[in-house]
């Protein structure tokens, strides 16, 4: 199993086939298949040596493509960039996996001074953007057209194929290592569950192709023989518009993603018909939002696909036909062909089902372990399974539905409460756009349930409201005790919301904490 595998079968049965779509650009199977052994040969050139980091700063594109087949085609190990990171994280980033060559665009080029200075490490940067090359950097058009292509290393199994570093919702980022056999596999097993990528479909990428999901999606696009539509980042007119023009079949979305495609008028003034497979993950979706998807969508059947960057990235699936039962799209899905779930006590012992306790999953698409993190790595796979760090039960069918991350429980006086549960309540309001439940600092309960709210633009509401509302539909020790009401919440590339951050304003500013908890804001 490799990476280029997907390239080389393209290669033989569809040379002339459209492979890349971006902007008004397009390239064919036999065009790339030449660049991307132009483009290797140009790294090994520049010093690239067998199992070398080479890592990318960039939004999609044809190019962050090409990138993902030259370098394991050089024998080295990509590297992909949160964007979003500040440039002392993203240097940390590179420093620490050992990166010495780096891919950057146009829209992060202003970039390379500061990375240069804090990691001097840093012995080439490439240009892959459309504008001017900056200084220091090197043009990747010209590095192409001058270097002589080189034969594929062909480097796969249980070598190294990237080193991916997590969002850091709970904590410090961390370097995943993942094996060329961990990512392919998790792709044929999505495959193989028949309601994955279409076969000679049409792949609209929208979700960043650093992050595990929209790498996962590229993956298996090109083992079924994918062309592959690129927008630089998405934006929900753009995202309805590239679906319709290039009559895309499929296409990968979280649910911030979905929800604001449904809320932008564009989405419903193109014919999105055509649009056959709609794979999402990442957090909950709400039922509103669900069926605004099926309505401006009517052909396209949903697959929810729950993992980690650690599980490369897919562990369950939520096929089409179960979103036809109510209580089913609730769910995550049950284990992929490709692995095996289990829900454990902190012992490891497996729980009765419908119990609560935490996800684990074993296969051959669990990680090779973190980056440098001995002990990290042995707290997170224990006896051939990845303990996940989300709370969730089992069904008597084997379907799982995740209650929350194990670190975003609240415990208030004495009582557990799961911030998704709450979310799921208060996201059934008609009038809230998005919401986050954290459990904050409280001095006569430990902790208090507080919600982070986001409007839906010209509504108005109040925090007596929403809490009697939740009171009618969960415990009352489960109702949000406080209520916040702000414009937008802190996203994370991937598409969640960084509880982390929200958690951490009240630990850092206790002026924001409330006296009377009975006191809400906003109301």
């Amino acid at each position: 199993m490799y990476l280029t595998l997907g390239l080389h079968r393209a290669l033989q049965q569809r040379p002339h086939a459209p492979f890349t779509i971006t902007r008004d650009r397009g390239r064919t199977v036999a065009e790339c298949a030449d660049r991307v052994a132009r483009l290797a040969g140009a790294l090994v050139q520049l010093g690239v040596a067998k199992d070398d980091r080479v890592g990318i700063l960039s939004l999609n594109s044809d190019r962050f493509h090409e990138y993902l087949f030259a370098v394991p085609w050089a024998d080295a190990v990509i590297v992909p960039v949160n964007f979003r990171w500040s440039p002392a994280e993203i240097a940390t980033s590179l420093e620490e996996s050992g990166t010495t060559v780096l891919f950057v665009d146009d829209t992060f080029a202003p970039l390379v001074p500061a990375l240069r200075e804090q990691w001097p490490g840093l012995r080439t940067i490439i240009h892959c953007g459309d504008g001017r090359v900056p200084g220091g950097t090197l043009p990747y058009e010209d590095l192409v057209a001058d270097a002589k292509p080189i034969p594929d290393a062909r480097r796969g199994g249980d070598q190294l194929a990237g080193i991916f570093y997590t969002g850091g919702t709970t904590g410090s980022p961390k370097g995943v290592i993942l094996s060329h056999a961990n990512i392919v596999t998790s792709a044929l097993g999505s495959s193989a569950a028949g309601h994955f990528v279409t076969p000679d479909g049409r792949l609209l990428h929208v979700a960043p192709l650093f992050h595990l999901a929209g790498l996962g999606a590229w993956v298996a696009g090109n083992l079924v023989g994918t062309t592959h539509i690129v927008l630089p980042t998405f934006d929900p007119a753009a995202t309805a518009r590239a679906l319709a023009e290039h009559q895309a079949t499929d296409v990968l979305m979280v649910p911030t993603m979905m929800h604001m495609l449904v809320n932008d008028p564009t989405a419903h003034e193109v014919d999105l018909s055509g649009v056959r497979r709609l794979i999402y993950g990442a957090s909950h979706v709400s039922e509103p939002t669900l069926r605004a998807i099926e309505k401006i969508m009517p052909n396209a059947a949903l697959t929810q696909a729950y993992g980690m960057t650690e599980l490369a990235p897919v562990a369950t699936l939520l096929r089409p036909a179960d979103h036809a039962d109510p209580t089913l799209r609730t769910s995550a899905g049950r284990a992929a062909p490709h692995a095996e779930v289990r829900i454990v006590d902190p012992h490891g012992n497996e729980v009765p089902r419908g119990q609560t306790g935490e996800v684990v999953v074993r296969g051959a698409h669990v990680m090779l372990g973190y980056w440098n993190r001995p002990e990290e790595t042995a707290h997170a796979l224990r006896d051939g399974w990845m303990h996940t760090g989300d709370a969730g039960r089992m069904d008597d069918y084997g379907y799982v539905y995740i209650v929350d991350r194990i670190k975003d429980m609240i415990i208030t006086g004495g009582e557990n409460v799961y911030s998704a549960e709450v979310e799921a309540v208060l996201a059934t309001h008609p009038a809230i756009a998005t919401c986050a439940v954290v459990g904050v600092p409280d001095t006569d309960w430990g902790e208090r349930v507080h919600a982070v709210v986001v409007p839906k633009p010209g509504t108005h509401l109040t925090g007596a409201e929403l809490r009697e509302y939740c009171k009618t539909r969960i415990a009352g020790y489960k109702s949000p005790r406080s209520i916040q009401f702000v414009d937008q919440l802190p996203i994370s590339a991937a598409g969640k919301i960084l509880k982390r951050t929200l958690r951490d304003q009240y630990r850092e500013r206790p002026e924001h904490l409330i006296a009377d908890r009975d006191a809400l804001p906003g109301a």
